[in-house]
């Protein structure tokens, strides 16, 4: 198929190489020329000078960029994305964003009878190059049937969850687990070395039974290194929580555990930490210990 990738970041990059190398003809956008330049010499395929360059002519455009404005700025305007895409199209948005703008966009590709799915997806950098993602999707089943196979190059799994803004929706979900579970971590991690345990031999028991997580199997050792250079940013999971608490604040529910979490975060970006991945919860709670002694 004739496919465009609009955004070339951590996750884009290899995301949209996966689909380049799967055989399709792929031409990417980015802000940054130079990147998208890059991933050309990398894996083939073309580059256009404007999202509209970059979709034209494609069947399915795939959008990866960091926010609702960002979205908003490569789907709408002369230079948009839907400026240059033809009806029966369909355009799979892979960012994280809210399920208002979800909608929005959704309502505005349909008055072009081009379709829009909301597929955000799950797994962090790693997933991305070896292509393991998990991609939760809102939207129209017809085009969620033709888009899914593609989709299924950078994924181990793809849902259909809902109508349009289902997949953001899941998302949030999955932040908020992530955020208790790697608070939890970083606490047994803290709590066992203030006990005078040997953290790994704890962790190494504990992670057979009930308490085993992702979370726990890959992050432990290098939160007891102090490494937090291991994926997601502490920047990103702050901007995802903002968006959990705003859909909250809209839906009633309430989140005590996240918004606490999300407090931490803060704490961490106060530290320095902005950019050190979202097991750095740990390095909080170190900090705090040295400060009061």
């Amino acid at each position: 198929m004739n496919l465009a990738f609009i955004g070339l970041g951590v996750m884009g990059f290899p995301m949209a190489g996966h689909l380049q190398q799967a055989g399709h003809s792929v031409r990417v956008y980015n802000r940054t020329t130079a990147k998208a330049l890059d991933w050309v010499a990398r894996y083939g395929g073309s580059h256009g000078e404007t999202p509209r360059a970059a979709a034209q002519g494609a069947e399915i455009v795939f959008l990866c960029v960091g926010n609702d404005e960002d979205l908003r700025s490569v789907v709408l305007g002369a230079d948009g994305v839907l400026s240059g895409m033809a009806p029966g199209s369909v355009i799979v948005d892979n960012t994280t964003a809210s399920a208002e703008v979800a909608r929005e966009l959704c309502g505005l590709a349909a008055k072009q009878q081009i379709a829009f799915l909301d597929a955000p997806v799950s797994g962090g950098q790693a997933g991305a190059e070896k292509g393991q993602l998990t991609v939760m999707v809102g939207g129209d089943a017809v085009a969620f049937a033709r888009a899914e196979p593609v989709i299924a190059h950078f994924a181990r799994s793809v849902k259909l969850l809902g109508p349009s803004g289902s997949g953001q929706l899941c998302k949030m979900v999955n932040q908020i687990c992530i955020a208790g579970l790697v608070q939890g971590l970083a606490e047994g991690l803290h709590f066992a070395g203030k006990a005078g345990l040997d953290a790994a031999a704890v962790v190494e028991v504990i992670s057979k039974g009930a308490a085993q997580s992702w979370q726990m199997e890959n992050r432990y050792a290098t939160m007891l290194a102090g490494e937090y250079n291991h994926g997601f940013a502490v920047d990103w999971m702050r901007k995802d929580l903002g968006i959990v608490m705003d859909e909250s604040r809209r839906n009633g529910a309430r989140l005590p555990v996240t918004a606490l979490v999300d407090q931490f975060y803060g704490e961490v970006q106060d530290l320095g930490g902005g950019r050190w991945d979202t097991s750095s919860l740990l390095a909080r709670l170190e900090s705090a210990g040295k400060t009061s002694r």
